[in-house]
């Protein structure tokens, strides 16, 4: 008989043989940053997780850099929102000044800012609008520009999240054509129309006035196209590319990991982090178990790198 249990025994045989494991060093946290003084509001439908003034960014840094998570995603929260999202690309947005600030009070810290205009337009949605349509090529270039930014500020990665074709090149083409040769891009490339959004857009005021985002995210029932999606952002320059949500498309997370040798981000999305959030304060689940337990689903999919909420719990608990 073949005792596969023989290596199961002991805590001290299990973690030898263990495939895979989580590192502080695979975890990425969302901050939110707000325009205005004094500010700490707690998202209601995200527990733990608040938007932050830049005068009050040190508490949370603090948090970051004592739990020994060495990067963070930025999205910005505007005070003005027009049709254009003018002040997604402004140097003195309250993304820049964010970065600005990271990079003098916390330089040790990777600063990855995300890259659309979801919360900078009046409108809501991640591109130029013209009717009710939503512009494809005519928003590129306010992308290149909020990339060349946002890069200006100190961002140490780029991550275009706005699921418009063509993108990745243009950025590249933007960063490169004022210095930014060395500057990574992270695409959100295989970014689904997913109802695991939610708690984020109240998060980042980002949620469309009209319409969905079902005509440039992707249709959840589509894997193949997913790695088409993937394979372009890497033909158009893209240094790492993402998964996003993470949980309900770890199919493709593994088939991509399959087809290249590129670093794979996945992010565990608000939804994800809410649900679990929401469960364990009712005391129906053990938070920890199943976290870590998602965690390593993520790894084992072939993800290098995790966006998450939970990153502060999963640093204390490792």
């Amino acid at each position: 008989m073949i005792r596969m249990r023989r290596l199961r025994t002991k805590e001290a045989i299990r973690s030898l043989v263990r495939e895979n494991h989580v590192r502080r060093e695979d975890l990425v946290y969302p901050i939110f940053v707000i325009e205005g003084e004094d500010i700490k509001n707690p998202v209601d439908s995200m527990p733990g997780i608040f938007q932050w003034s830049i005068d009050r960014l040190d508490e949370e840094l603090e948090r970051v850099i004592e739990a020994g998570i060495q990067a963070v995603l930025l999205f910005g929260i505007p005070a003005h929102k027009d049709e254009q999202g003018s002040e997604a690309y402004n140097d003195e947005g309250i993304t820049q000044r964010a970065v600005r600030y990271i990079r003098q009070k916390a330089p040790e810290l990777l600063v990855i800012a995300d890259v659309c205009l979801c919360e900078y337009t009046s409108h809501g949605h991640c591109g130029l609008v013209c009717g009710h349509e939503i512009l494809n090529d005519e928003t590129l270039e306010l992308l290149g520009r909020m990339s060349v930014s946002l890069a200006k500020a100190g961002a140490d990665v780029i991550a275009p999240s706005d699921m418009m074709d063509g993108r990745v090149e243009y950025i590249r083409g933007a960063l490169d054509e004022h210095g930014f040769t060395n500057t990574p891009i992270m695409a959100y490339s295989a970014k689904f129309a997913s109802g695991y959004y939610s708690p984020f857009r109240d998060a980042a005021h980002s949620a469309p006035s009209f319409g969905d985002r079902r005509t440039y995210q992707m249709d959840p029932a589509n894997g193949r196209e997913a790695v088409r999606e993937c394979e372009n952002d890497i033909a158009e320059g893209a240094d790492i590319i993402m998964i996003k949500p993470a949980l309900a498309y770890l199919d493709v997370v593994k088939e991509v990991s399959h087809r290249t040798n590129y670093p794979i981000a996945v992010y565990n999305v608000s939804g994800e982090y809410s649900m679990i959030k929401a469960a364990a304060g009712n005391g129906w689940i053990d938070e920890k178990r199943i976290v870590m337990e998602n965690m390593v689903a993520m790894k084992r999919a072939g993800a290098q790198i995790i966006i998450t909420y939970h990153a502060l719990d999963v640093a204390g608990w490792l």
